[in-house]
C-alpha cells in the first residue's frame, strides 16, 4: 500500500490502528471536532444576532461538552491511573514493557478493562481515604479538594459552568497528584524492597500452581471468606481513623501546628472569658488567621446555612517552613506503612501457607490475603484485651470463659453448616450435572473432596441467598433467626435441630437413596452389567428431573386452583361477611356481634 497522504496523516492512522480502538478513539475524534465546530457556530450566531440559533447551538455543545468530559474523568482518567500503577509495579511481578505490549496484543478489550478496572478501584479508595481525613482534620485545611460530602457540590453544573481550560488544568493536577502517590507508595517501596531484601521479590502472580490444591478452591475460599471479613467489619475504619488522628496529633505537636491541624475549640472555650488577657499573648508568639486565603473562602462554601462557620487556627512562627516540614513527614509515613503493607501480610502468609503446601508455589494474593487476614485477627484480639484490661482480671477471666464457650459453638456450628453440608451439597452437584456431563459411561468418575467442598460453599451461599429473597417458608425463618441471633448469641441447639439436622438428612438422603436403589435393588432384577452401569450413572440426574417435573406439576396445580377459585368468585360470589374466630372448646366464650361487610 502505497500512502498519498502526508506524513503526519500518516503516523496518525499506524497509532490508531495500532491501539486496535480505531472506532472509540475515531469517534472521540469526531465528538472533540463537533464541540469545536458548535463554538465556531456558536460565535458566529452571536455576531450576527440569531438568538434562537446561538441558544440551540449552546445546548448542543453544553451536551457535547459534558459527554466528553464524564468520558475523561471516569474513562480516560482512571485507564491512565490504572497503566501508571501497571508500570510501576513490574519489579514487582518481574515483568518487563515487552509482557504488557504483548499482553495487549493478544487481548487489547480484556487488558484495557482490567487496567480501566485497577484504576478506578484505587480512585475509590482514594477519595474514601480523602473523606476520612476530613472527619479528622480541621475544616479547610483539604481547601484545595472537593469535598464529595457537601450537599451543595453537584459535578455536572461544574462541568456546564467551568470553561475548558479550568477543567483540563485540574485533570493534569489530578495526574500529577495521583502518579506522584503512586511513586511514593509504589515504585520507592519497590526500590527499597529489592535493595534490602532482595530475595523477596518478584512476586509468584502465575496462573497455574504445582500447590496439592485448586487455585479455584483458594480462590473461592479468598471472595467467600477472607474478603467479607475484612470488609465486612466496621472496626477496620475505627482503627485507620485512629491512626491518622494518632499520626496528626503527633505531627501537630512536634511541628507546632495542632491548631492548624486539628484546630483549637477547647483553648477557645476555656479561654472565651480571658480574651483581654490573651491579646499580648497572641501577638508575641503567633498571628491569628481568620478568613483570610482561599482556604476561607472555600469553608465559607462549604458552611453557608450552617451553623458552625470557619474554624479559627494559629499561625506559628515560619509558617511555611512548618508546612514543608509535615509534607515531608507524611511522605516518610506513607512510604513506611507502605514497606510494611506490602511486606508483612506477604511474610506471613508464606509462612503460614508453607505448613500447608510445603515448598510449593502459590498465587502470592492467596498468601497476602491469608496473612492479612491474620494480622487483621491478631491487631483485633490485641485491641479486646486491651479494653478489657481496666475491668480487672476476674472480669477478663469470665470474658476469656464466655467467648471460650462461643467459639467452640462456632466451631460446632461452623462444622455443621460450613464443612459437611457444603461437602455434601458439593458431591450432589457433582453427581448430579458434572460427573453426567463431563464423563462417559465407559469411564469412572473421580471425586476430589477439596473441590467439591469449596464449590459446595458457593453453591450454599448462592442457596442461602436466593431463600432469603423468596417466599416464607421453614427454611427462609431458620436462618433469618439464625442471622438475628448472631455470633455472640449462639444457639447451638436451635441451629442442630432446626436447620443442620434437617438440611443434612435431605442432602443425606438425597445421595444414599439413588445409590441403594442403582446398588442394592436394580441388581435383584437381573439385569445386565451395562444397565447397572447406565442406572448407577443416569439414576441421580434422573431423580433430579423427576424431583424438578414434580415441582413444576405442583406449582401448575396451585395456580390453576387460584384461577379456578378467581374465575369462580368473579362469576358467582355475591358478598362476604367477617366473622369471629372462635375456639370449639367446652367453655362459653363471650360473643360478639360479628361485623359485617357485604361486597356485590
Amino acid at each position: 500500500n502505497i500512502c498519498t497522504e502526508s506524513n503526519f496523516c500518516c503516523r496518525s492512522r499506524i497509532i490508531v490502528q495500532a491501539s486496535h480502538f480505531e472506532g472509540l478513539i475515531t469517534t472521540i475524534v469526531g465528538y472533540v471536532l463537533l464541540a469545536v465546530t458548535l463554538i465556531v457556530c456558536h460565535g458566529l450566531a452571536a455576531l450576527v444576532k440569531f438568538q434562537r440559533s446561538r441558544r440551540l447551538l449552546g445546548v448542543c455543545y453544553i451536551v457535547v461538552k459534558v459527554s466528553l468530559l464524564v468520558v475523561v474523568e471516569i474513562g480516560v482518567f482512571p485507564l491512565i491511573c490504572g497503566w501508571w500503577l501497571d508500570i510501576c509495579s513490574l519489579e514487582m511481578f518481574d515483568a518487563t514493557l515487552k509482557d504488557r505490549e504483548l499482553s495487549f496484543q493478544s487481548a487489547p478489550g480484556t487488558t484495557m478493562f482490567l487496567h480501566w478496572l485497577v484504576g478506578m478501584v484505587y480512585v475509590f479508595y482514594f477519595a474514601s481515604f480523602i473523606l476520612l481525613l476530613r472527619e479528622v482534620l480541621r475544616p479547610g485545611v483539604l481547601w484545595f479538594l472537593r469535598n464529595l460530602n457537601d450537599p451543595d457540590f453537584n459535578p455536572v453544573q461544574e462541568m456546564i459552568h467551568l470553561p475548558i481550560y479550568r477543567h483540563l488544568r485540574r485533570f493534569i493536577l489530578s495526574v500529577i497528584v495521583f502518579g506522584s502517590i503512586v511513586l511514593l507508595m509504589l515504585w520507592l517501596p519497590i526500590r527499597i524492597i529489592k535493595y534490602l531484601l532482595p530475595n523477596f521479590l518478584p512476586y509468584n502472580v502465575m496462573l497455574y500452581s504445582d500447590a496439592p490444591v485448586s487455585e479455584l478452591s483458594l480462590e473461592l475460599l479468598l471472595l467467600q471468606v477472607v474478603l467479607p471479613a475484612l470488609l465486612e467489619q466496621g472496626h477496620t475504619r475505627q482503627w485507620l481513623k485512629g491512626l491518622v488522628r494518632a499520626w496528626t496529633v503527633t505531627a501537630g505537636y512536634l511541628l507546632d501546628l495542632h491548631s492548624y491541624l486539628l484546630g483549637d475549640q477547647e483553648e477557645n472555650e476555656n479561654n472565651a472569658n480571658q480574651q483581654p488577657n490573651n491579646q499580648h499573648a497572641r501577638n508575641n508568639n503567633a498571628i491569628p488567621v481568620v478568613g483570610e486565603g482561599l482556604h476561607a473562602a472555600h469553608q465559607a462554601i462549604l458552611q453557608q446555612g450552617g451553623p458552625v462557620g470557619f474554624q479559627p487556627y494559629r499561625r506559628p512562627l515560619k509558617f511555611p517552613l512548618r508546612i514543608f516540614l509535615l509534607i515531608v513527614f507524611m511522605c516518610i509515613t506513607l512510604l513506611i506503612a507502605s514497606l510494611i503493607c506490602l511486606t508483612l501480610p506477604v511474610f506471613a502468609g508464606r509462612w503460614l501457607m508453607s505448613f500447608w503446601t510445603g515448598t510449593a508455589k502459590i498465587h502470592e494474593l492467596y498468601t497476602a490475603a491469608c496473612g492479612l487476614y491474620v494480622c487483621w485477627l491478631t491487631i483485633r484480639a490485641v485491641t479486646v484485651l486491651v479494653a478489657w484490661m481496666p475491668q480487672g482480671r476476674r472480669v477478663i477471666f469470665q470474658k476469656v470463659k464466655e467467648w471460650s464457650l462461643m467459639i467452640m459453638k462456632t466451631l460446632i456450628v461452623a462444622i455443621l453448616l460450613a464443612g459437611v453440608v457444603p461437602l455434601l451439597l458439593g458431591l450432589l452437584f457433582e453427581l448430579v450435572i458434572v460427573a453426567p456431563l463431563r464423563v462417559p459411561l465407559d469411564q469412572t468418575p473421580l471425586f476430589y473432596p477439596w473441590q467439591d467442598w469449596a464449590l459446595g460453599v458457593l453453591h450454599a451461599k448462592i442457596i442461602a441467598a436466593i431463600t432469603l429473597m423468596g417466599p416464607q417458608w421453614w427454611l427462609k425463618t431458620v436462618i433469618e433467626q439464625v442471622y438475628a441471633n448472631g455470633i455472640r448469641n449462639i444457639d447451638l441447639h436451635f441451629i442442630i435441630r432446626k436447620l443442620a439436622a434437617p438440611v443434612i438428612s435431605v442432602l443425606l438422603l438425597s445421595l444414599c437413596v439413588p445409590y441403594i436403589i442403582a446398588s442394592g435393588v436394580v441388581p435383584l432384577l437381573g439385569v445386565t452389567a451395562e444397565m447397572q452401569n447406565l442406572v448407577q450413572r443416569r439414576i441421580y440426574p434422573f431423580l433430579l428431573m423427576v424431583v424438578v417435573l414434580m415441582g413444576i406439576l405442583s406449582f401448575q396445580v396451585r395456580q390453576f386452583k387460584r384461577l379456578y377459585e378467581h374465575i369462580k368468585n368473579d362469576k358467582y360470589l355475591v358478598g362476604q361477611r367477617l366473622v369471629n374466630y372462635e375456639r370449639k372448646s367446652g367453655k362459653q366464650g363471650t360473643s360478639t356481634t360479628p361485623p359485617q361487610s357485604s361486597q356485590e
